[in-house]
């Protein structure tokens, strides 16, 4: 029971990356608030893990609903001990000129200004009470730039230093941020981030990860554990690849 009675936020948590959190947290007895836009979804998977899930509506990249998720949380839980800012979208591979405007906005809506945000109306609180850990979920893509991802992965590569900043900064308040960097996994975006979901595509993806297989929602799961427990209480700063090897 490595996150027993912690209460934490997991955006995007209703599917992917994000469920596999979600549910590990559960599992090590945390108290977690599913923020997702997807509210059915992340109903259903709450009403699947019991009592200790909670469901909550959330546009992570409007501050107004951020605020409004943060005032339920606090409601229902008095704290807030954990947030993983998983929630994050990409964008059909197509070189960088043509990707139109409105797509950049939202990529950097969703996958930058969310942690603007969450931090905006958590970092206070953590403060206040002299501890708290911050985990973004950021990406390969962020450290090793493919072509025809230009915009996502500059988002990815955002949240990266963003995470060393903050990690610096809030040292002394006694919270932590880390980073993981997945390879791309059996999620909802595996189809944005190759293009087309074909047996041949996936043959070639596949071929450029040493392990030889996709990030599993598992695999994110048991590295945003570690992070978020006290085992990792001298950790701080870090952007850790899960990767199986990818970026070496």
């Amino acid at each position: 029971m490595k996150l027993k009675d912690k209460i934490s936020i997991v955006t995007g948590g209703a599917s992917g990356f994000g469920a596999g959190i979600v549910t590990k947290f559960i599992n090590e007895g945390s108290k977690v608030v599913i923020a997702d836009m997807n509210i059915d979804l992340a109903q259903e998977l709450a009403t699947e893990l019991g009592d200790n899930a909670m469901a909550v509506e959330v546009d992570v990249s409007n501050g107004n609903d951020v605020k409004k998720m943060v005032d339920i949380v606090l409601k229902a839980h008095g704290a807030i001990d954990i947030v993983v800012n998983n929630a994050g979208i990409g964008h059909i591979p197509q070189p960088l000129d043509e990707l139109s405007e409105g797509d950049f906005e939202r990529i950097f809506n969703v996958n930058a200004k969310s942690v603007y945000l969450t931090a905006q109306h958590i970092v206070p609180i953590m403060k206040k009470d002299g501890r708290g850990v911050i985990l973004n979920i950021a990406s390969t893509g962020g450290v090793s730039p493919r072509p025809n991802l230009t915009w996502y992965n500059a988002s990815k590569g955002w949240m990266i230093t963003a995470t060393k900043g903050m990690a610096v900064e809030l040292a002394p308040f006694g919270i932590r941020v880390n980073a993981i960097n997945p390879v791309a996994g059996e999620t909802p975006l595996l189809k944005t981030f190759m293009g087309e979901d074909t047996p041949e595509v996936r043959a070639k993806f596949l071929s450029t990860i040493p392990i030889g297989r996709f990030s599993t929602p598992e695999d994110m799961g048991n590295a945003a554990c570690f992070f978020c427990g006290d085992e990792a209480s001298m950790v701080t700063g870090v952007a850790m690849e899960v990767d199986g090897g990818r970026c070496i």
